[in-house]
């Protein structure tokens, strides 16, 4: 996993290789239901509409999550882009971040796929949100990709 940093915009990039098939990890992936499965349970993490049907481009997908401090957060994203079995695009409408854009990207190698993340994402309250995200932001970024991955290597094996 890396962070960087242009500006007040801050990048995350995680990269996984899990030994399932292209259509396991599009299957999984792409249903916005298998969410809350990779979520730590203390976010209570719960879908409120929007993952009833397969995903698509212009789906509006309405969350409530716990992320810190038991405060409860509406999170609103849409499905801007999908390239089926390769990638696709949510970017928040409504929620915690001044600017969240998430591209997930999903392609073969040897012995299954590679996975990959890319969160651009910029941090509210201007020069105060900055001081917080070395503080709490960034540790709790790195803590949910950290638990997403070992909960797919539960669900899927490790790779060799």
């Amino acid at each position: 996993m890396k962070f960087s940093t242009k500006g007040t915009v801050y990048t995350l990039s995680s990269k996984q290789k899990l030994p399932i098939s292209v259509d396991e990890a599009w299957e999984f992936l792409s249903s916005p239901k298998n969410l809350k499965i990779i979520t730590p349970d203390y976010m209570s993490f719960d879908i409120l509409s929007g993952a009833n049907k397969p995903m698509f481009a212009g789906q509006i997908i309405q969350y409530i999550v716990t992320p810190i401090l038991g405060i409860k957060t509406n999170w609103v994203t849409e499905i801007t882009h999908v390239l089926d079995k390769q990638y696709f695009v949510d970017e928040q409408r409504f929620g915690p971040y001044a600017l969240w854009h998430h591209k997930h990207f999903i392609k073969e190698i040897p012995g299954g796929v590679e996975m990959e993340d890319v969160i651009d994402y910029k941090i509210p309250f201007g020069f105060l949100g900055r001081l917080f995200h070395p503080i709490i932001v960034k540790p709790k970024l790195t803590e949910i990709f950290n638990y997403r991955t070992k909960k797919l290597e539960e669900l899927f094996g490790s790779f060799k």
